[in-house]
C-alpha cells in the first residue's frame, strides 16, 4: 500500500533535496521525494510527491506542511489521489463523460463516403507551432 503525500504550491526553486532536509529537520521519514518538473524547461511545476513508509508518517507530514507558510506562499499537503490513467489501467469503469468503445465505432461508421476533404484537414498542421515544425522537418 502506498502512502503518498501531494505537496503543492511550492516555489519553483524548491528541490527534492530541500524537501528531504525539511523532513529530516522535523524528524519525519520519507521513502522518496519527487518534485514534478516541466519536461521541456526542467523548471518545477510547483508541486511534489512524498512517499511515506506508514499511514501515521503520512499524516504527520500532512499535519506539518499543510498550510505552512513559505516565502509568500501557503503550502498545501494532502493524501495524493491516483492518476486518471492508473484508475483506468486497473480495469475500472471509464470516467464520466469518457467515450465508450462502441460510441467510437458508431462515429466511424457514419462518415460520409468520399471523405477527401476530411482527409486533407487531417494532414494539415493543427496550430502555428505545428506549421513551423512541419516546415522545419
Amino acid at each position: 500500500m502506498s502512502f503518498t503525500v501531494f505537496l503543492g504550491n511550492l516555489p519553483t526553486w524548491v528541490t527534492a533535496d530541500d524537501i528531504k532536509q525539511w523532513l529530516t529537520a522535523e524528524d519525519l521519514v520519507s521513502d522518496s521525494v519527487k518534485v514534478i518538473r516541466n519536461h521541456e524547461t526542467q523548471e518545477s511545476k510547483g508541486f511534489a510527491f512524498v512517499e511515506a513508509p506508514t499511514s501515521d508518517e503520512m499524516q504527520a507530514i500532512i499535519r506539518r506542511f499543510d498550510r505552512a507558510p513559505l516565502e509568500d506562499k501557503i503550502l498545501r499537503a494532502n493524501p495524493a489521489q491516483p492518476t486518471k490513467g492508473a484508475v483506468a489501467a486497473k480495469g475500472a469503469a471509464p470516467a464520466a463523460g469518457a467515450p465508450r468503445p462502441d460510441a467510437q465505432r458508431q462515429r466511424t461508421e457514419r462518415r460520409p463516403a468520399g471523405g477527401s476533404a476530411s482527409r486533407r484537414r487531417e494532414n494539415e498542421p493543427k496550430s502555428a507551432f505545428a506549421t513551423e515544425l512541419a516546415k522545419a522537418l
